[in-house]
């Protein structure tokens, strides 16, 4: 069994925080859809599935479920924003290409970043 400790954390976790995104795209569920179904393939993570919620009048929730955990939105067109968590666990995982990938495809004028190690273990 391998030894998780600071050095070699279980996973990657990416908080983003969206803002100045593209209205139109933040409120099409079928292009949300293909973003984050893109950005798991990116990510070269294993998709198990994806469920993915228009609201009315406006937003998109949605998550795909990868064999890694979990890649997640949810939007508000009405003010350009939208939450995004991108988490996977595994040395072939790529989280942050991910997350890079899906700034370019919302039309992100002013993303913030925000990476997480997952599973760290200190050895006493």
């Amino acid at each position: 069994m391998t030894q998780v400790t600071v050095d070699n954390p279980i996973g990657m976790h990416v908080v983003l925080d969206l803002y100045e995104c593209d209205p139109q795209i933040l409120d099409d569920i079928e292009r949300i859809e293909e973003i984050l179904t893109k950005a798991a393939e990116i990510a070269n993570a294993t998709i198990i599935d994806k469920r993915f919620h228009k609201f009315s009048p406006q937003g998109v929730s949605g998550v795909v479920v990868v064999s890694e955990s979990h890649i997640a939105i949810h939007t508000w067109p009405e003010h350009g924003y939208a939450a995004v968590d991108v988490y996977t666990c595994g040395d072939h995982t790529m989280p942050l290409k991910a997350s890079e990938y899906i700034i370019r495809a919302l039309k992100c004028k002013r993303p913030t970043i925000v990476k997480l190690d997952r599973g760290l273990l200190f050895e006493d």
